[in-house]
C-alpha cells in the first residue's frame, strides 16, 4: 500500500571457495570477504564453502560490531560450509541435510564427505515497530554439476532441489517474508531451477531487479576470474550464472527487488577476487500491504506441470541406473563371499588332511583370501549404498507422482 513504512533489506551472498590446503590464498581472500562485508554493512550475509570453522571463527570475531548475530552449521565429515551473519537477531536455526549427495566412491569430487544441506536461520527484521516480519532465510548449495554433457549427479541434484522445495513449503506457513542464496549449481534454465521456483513461488532477484549492475547475465562463475578452470568455461565464454538470491512474501506483505549487483573480477585495491564465483548483493524493499496475499500456489498451470513430468522423468532415469549398480555391486559381493568359502573348504581340507598339498604357496594363498575379503567388505557397502540410493530415488519419483497428479486434477 503506497505511503506504508518500508524496510530496506540488503543481502550479501557468496560462495567463497575456502578449502583447507586446497583452496588458492584461501586465508588471505577470507580477510578480504571480512574486510569487504564490515565496509558494506549488509543486512544478512549469507556465505558457502566456508569449510574450515577457523575462518569462520576468525569472521565472526572481525564482524562482531556490524553483525552481531551470526551461526555455523555443522554436517558431514568435514561440516556444510555453511554460515550466515545477521544485523538481526537469529531467532532458531535447522539444518536440512540432503538424503542423496553423490557417491562416496568418487573422492574426487568429495561433494558425499561434506554432507551437503541446506540451513535455516529465523529472524525478525523490522525498522523500529512501524515493519517488522518474520523472516526465514536459507543458505545452501546443492551438488556440483562437474560435466554437464554427461552429468551423472543430474538425479541426485534433482533429488536435492525437490527436497528444498518441499522443505520451504513446510518450513515457511509461520514467515512473512522468505529468503534463499546460495549456490544451486544450475543454471537458469534447468529443470532442477524451474522446479524449485515453479513448486514455491520463489522469485528471482535477477529477473525482477529494477537496477542491475555487474558481469553480464548476471554471471557468477566468469572466464576472466583467476581461480576458475578456463577448460571448463570454453563452452560458456560469457560465463554462466549458477549463485542466487530468490524471495516472496507469504502473508500481508510485498517484497521488490530494487537493485541486483555482482562483483566483477578483483576485490578493490587488490590482484585477486573474493572467490572463484562472483558475489550476489541484492537490496530488497520489504512493505506491508493491506489485504493478506494470496497462496502462492493458489492456481496450477500446465507449466508447472511439464516441469514436475520431466524432472520425474529425469529421476526415473537415475532410479534405473542405481538399480542397475545395486545388482552389479550385490553379485560381486556374492561372488567374493563363494572365493572366501572356496578357500575357507581348501584350507580346512588341508588341515584335516583330507586333500593334497596345498598347490601353491602359503603367501599367495593369503594374498588371495584378504583380496576377496577386500572385495566383499567393499562390494557389500557400495550394494547398501546404491539400495538406499534406490530407496530415496524411488520416494522421490513417487512423492512427484502424487504432487503431479495432484495438478492436475485441480481445476
Amino acid at each position: 500500500m503506497e505511503g506504508e513504512p518500508t524496510l530496506r533489506l540488503r543481502i550479501f551472498d557468496l560462495n567463497c571457495w575456502a578449502i583447507r590446503y586446497l583452496s588458492k590464498r584461501r586465508q588471505e581472500r577470507v580477510r578480504l570477504i571480512g574486510d569487504k562485508l564490515r565496509q558494506e554493512g549488509f543486512d544478512l550475509v549469507l556465505l558457502q564453502e566456508v569449510w574450515s570453522e577457523q575462518d569462520y571463527s576468525d569472521l565472526k570475531v572481525k564482524l562482531a560490531g556490524c553483525y552481531p548475530f551470526s551461526h555455523y552449521f555443522r554436517s558431514g565429515v568435514i561440516g556444510s560450509g555453511l554460515c550466515v551473519f545477521s544485523r538481526f537477531p537469529i531467532l532458531d536455526t535447522l539444518l536440512y541435510q540432503y538424503s542423496l549427495n553423490g557417491y562416496p566412491y568418487m573422492l574426487q569430487h568429495g561433494d558425499w564427505f561434506c554432507g551437503k544441506s541446506v540451513g535455516l536461520p529465523g529472524s525478525r527484521a523490522g525498522v523500529g515497530v512501524a515493519v517488522t516480519a518474520p523472516l526465514l532465510s536459507w543458505s545452501l548449495q546443492l551438488h556440483a554439476e562437474y560435466c554437464r554433457d554427461k552429468d551423472a549427479y543430474l538425479p541426485h541434484r534433482l533429488v536435492q532441489a525437490w527436497e528444498l522445495a518441499q522443505f520451504i513449503r513446510h518450513t515457511s506457513k509461520a514467515a512473512d517474508v522468505v529468503l534463499l542464496g546460495g549456490d544451486l549449481n544450475m543454471h537458469p534454465e534447468d529443470v532442477g531451477i524451474r522446479l524449485l521456483r515453479g513448486w514455491t513461488g520463489l522469485r528471482d532477484a535477477f529477473a525482477e531487479a529494477t537496477r542491475f549492475e555487474g558481469c553480464k547475465n548476471g554471471c557468477t562463475l566468469v572466464p576472466d576470474n583467476c581461480f576458475t578452470d578456463k577448460s571448463e568455461m570454453l563452452p560458456f565464454p560469457l560465463g554462466i550464472r549458477i549463485d542466487y538470491i530468490l524471495y516472496k512474501a507469504i502473508s500481508s506483505f510485498t517484497v521488490k527487488c530494487e537493485e541486483l549487483k555482482t562483483t566483477t573480477g578483483p576485490a578493490p585495491g587488490m590482484a585477486i577476487p573474493f572467490s572463484d564465483h562472483e558475489a550476489v548483493m541484492a537490496t530488497l524493499h520489504i512493505q506491508r500491504q493491506g489485504q493478506p496475499a494470496g497462496a502462492t500456489l493458489g492456481t496450477a498451470d500446465l507449466a508447472l506441470a511439464d516441469v514436475v513430468t520431466e524432472a520425474r522423468a529425469e529421476v526415473g532415469v537415475g532410479l534405473r541406473a542405481a538399480q542397475r549398480q545395486r545388482y552389479s555391486w550385490g553379485r560381486m559381493a556374492v561372488l567374493a563371499l563363494l572365493l572366501l568359502l572356496l578357500q575357507a573348504v581348501a584350507a580346512l581340507g588341508t588341515l584335516a588332511g583330507l586333500g593334497a598339498e596345498q598347490p601353491f604357496p602359503k603367501l599367495s594363498f593369503c594374498l588371495l583370501a584378504f583380496l576377496s575379503l577386500a572385495i566383499l567388505v567393499v562390494a557389500t557397502g557400495l550394494h547398501m549404498f546404491h539400495t538406499m540410493e534406490v530407496k530415496m530415488l524411488h520416494g522421490t519419483e513417487d512423492q512427484m507422482w502424487m504432487a503431479l497428479r495432484a495438478l492436475q486434477e485441480r481445476p
